[in-house]
């Protein structure tokens, strides 16, 4: 099999999840869609990346949890240069669905205000079920340092939540 046919294999293979992936981080689908297949385009330029077949999975959800983190980087200094401050207007909802949605978005929103590590590590352990060996490979820290993030995401997460009731 050919570095195109494992691409593709690899391609089919982890597209959605890695779309998936971004999505936690990105609100904006068409965005999270480019960004992953940002990271394909990187591996397929540089072929020496595809000879160890077993960590370009690990190498496509670092790429894809990089181009996150600068689209929100961009984002950031977007929102700077405007200085517009436009308040988010909640609407209570009696029906359970627009509740759990809304919870969702809480959920989400946290998320995506913690430091960098800790939210990727969240990610990678609580949505894409990796092992902490698998996070620790992906981000190239060490597992103790993915016991750590983790906690602290987690403990951050409850207070930000916590605060929201």
């Amino acid at each position: 099999m050919g570095p195109s046919t494992t691409l593709a294999a690899m391609h089919r293979e982890h597209y959605r999840s890695l779309v998936k992936l971004a999505s936690l981080l990105i609100d904006d689908r068409s965005t999270c869609e480019e960004i992953v297949q940002d990271a394909f385009v990187a591996v397929f330029r540089s072929p020496a990346r595809l000879r160890d077949e077993s960590r370009l999975p690990a190498y496509l959800r670092s790429a894809v949890l990089n181009g996150a983190r600068s689209q929100l980087r961009k984002r950031q200094v977007r929102s700077r240069l405007r200085s517009v401050d436009s308040p988010v207007s909640e609407v209570a909802s009696a029906e359970a669905g627009a509740l759990a949605a809304e919870d969702q978005r809480a959920v989400l929103e946290a998320l995506r205000s913690l430091p960098d590590r800790q939210r990727d590590v969240l990610v990678l352990r609580f949505y894409l079920d990796l092992s902490e060996s698998e996070i620790a490979t992906t981000l190239g820290i060490g597992a103790g340092t993915v016991k750590t993030h983790t906690r602290r995401g987690l403990e951050a997460l409850a207070q930000q939540l916590e605060n929201r009731r």
